[in-house]
């Protein structure tokens, strides 16, 4: 599979890219999580675009989305379409479709849920950027399906079928894919049969920084969303299993309740934490864990910009992120033998001892600059000329 950037094709280039009228159709605008910081940072790009998405909720997202026009679809006039948007799913196809695109030269669809079924013009560039394929509808279907509620398991197999015909078609309507990862890249060429090019979210390296030496601890650090996926059960049995000091930061409150019942000494939940916090801790642990398989993963690159190793799940983003034996270390086996395992071997190899200015300096390759440059090349494949910002 080739997920590389291609030489520039021969559609004719536009006019300056200034004058463009861009639109960017994000699937829904509910809060800020690392989506909302990739549309953040191709609004900076594009600070004269307009934004579709399907649900608005104007507090929950940043002032540098607010100061654009957002245009809703129809689900937002759903009843109680700001919480159940989600229930709203087999309508999102036809409301991407009735949006009105007339005029618009450059469309650039976010996709991890319904956004790239938007029709664009004729003479438009249609840009995807692809946080993933709708986990629900491929690879993450049976998990989805055997944790709903009996309504939902009864109606999914009927709703999803149709859905994945949508999701295959709509994709022959992209002019050029970019994917977060080359996890990403490879199941959009599994589920759609398209090539992408591969251009990592931008991560704000900047705002973190190495601790003097003498302050780096020997705890390790789990943290993010409790969500079953990442496997926080697995590093707390692990660490149950050699004893050694766990601090587990995230929430929500309910779930870090039913882990931290029975867990064992040596594990600390903080819960909720400022961000400061987590800064801190980010910097002071011996290494970040991260044993659950994502798209991309921020966490990290922002512990390696923080000057900390990772030890990761060898599936996934982590695999883009992390160099196995330099920046951290990779395990294969995603169970509590396979992460004690991989802590006693990193351990032995000394990793905890890299030089944080190379974990730094690798971490910087994810920076909003890399993103933009990678932004700009895929987009001068289809003809457009852009100025990275």
């Amino acid at each position: 599979m080739k997920h590389e950037a291609v030489p520039a094709g021969t559609r004719a280039p536009l006019r300056p890219t200034a004058d463009l009228r861009v639109v960017i159709v994000h699937y829904w605008l509910v809060g800020m999580r690392g989506g909302e910081k990739v549309l953040e940072a191709l609004l900076q790009m594009f600070p004269q675009a307009d934004i579709v998405t399907h649900v608005y909720v104007p507090d929950k997202v940043s002032e540098a989305i607010r100061r654009h026009k957002v245009i809703t679809t129809s689900v937002s006039r759903l009843p109680m379409a700001p919480r159940l948007y989600q229930k709203y799913l087999p309508f999102m196809p036809r409301a991407l479709e009735e949006v009105d695109l007339t005029g618009y030269d450059l469309v650039i669809s976010s996709e991890a849920g319904p956004a790239k079924g938007v029709i664009a013009p004729p003479d438009a560039v249609h840009l995807c950027y692809c946080h993933s394929p709708m986990r629900y509808l491929w690879d993450q279907y049976h998990t989805y399906r055997d944790g709903a509620g009996w309504l939902t398991r009864m109606l999914m197999p009927p709703l999803a079928h149709r859905l994945r015909q949508w999701d295959v078609t709509s994709a022959a309507r992209v002019d050029r894919f970019v994917a977060n990862s080359t996890h990403v890249a490879a199941r959009i060429d599994k589920y759609w049969r398209r090539e992408a090019d591969v251009v990592h979210p931008p991560v704000a390296v900047e705002d973190f920084a190495p601790a003097p030496a003498e302050e780096v601890g020997d705890f390790y650090l789990w943290a993010g969303e409790l969500a079953p996926y990442k496997r926080p059960d697995i590093a707390i049995e692990a660490f149950r299993r050699l004893g050694k000091p766990l601090v587990v930061i995230g929430g929500p409150a309910a779930t870090v309740t039913r882990l931290s019942d029975g867990a064992p000494a040596n594990v600390t939940f903080l819960g909720h934490a400022p961000f400061d916090v987590l800064k801190r801790h980010l910097a002071t642990c011996k290494a970040l864990i991260f044993p659950g398989e994502e798209d991309f993963g921020i966490l990290p690159v922002e512990a390696m910009a923080s000057g900390r190793p990772v030890i990761a799940y060898g599936r996934g983003g982590a695999c883009d992120s992390v160099i196995d034996g330099e920046t951290g270390l990779l395990f294969r086996d995603q169970s509590i033998a396979g992460l004690a395992d991989a802590l006693e071997r990193f351990e032995a190899a000394g990793l905890a001892e890299v030089d944080p200015a190379r974990l730094v300096a690798h971490a910087r390759r994810f920076d909003g600059a890399a993103f933009r440059d990678g932004i700009a090349r895929a987009l001068a494949a289809e003809g457009l000329s852009v100025t990275p910002t």
